[in-house]
């Protein structure tokens, strides 16, 4: 596994009213939703990410209006008419 660093000013913390600990989940949880809802990796992928289970992931996806399917309609139609 690869180790960021990320140096953030002082005040951040203060500002966010949160621990260094905590802001790095919150980084974590971030940016695997975005990355989930720009379809470039998986619910499970989104969940190693940020730390939580699968279903932790999907609460949090939903939690933030992410729809949680990825299947385009069209997907759908073409599986629907073979």
């Amino acid at each position: 596994m690869t180790t960021l660093t990320l140096e953030l000013p002082d005040e951040v913390y203060a500002a966010l009213r949160r621990s260094p600990e905590e802001i790095v989940r919150e980084m974590r949880i971030a940016a695997a939703v975005e990355w989930y809802a720009q379809e470039r990796i998986t619910q499970g992928m989104g969940a190693e990410i940020s730390s939580l289970t699968r279903a932790e992931f999907i609460d949090e996806l939903a939690r933030r209006q992410i729809p949680v399917c990825q299947v385009h309609p069209d997907e759908i139609w073409r599986e629907a008419h073979g």
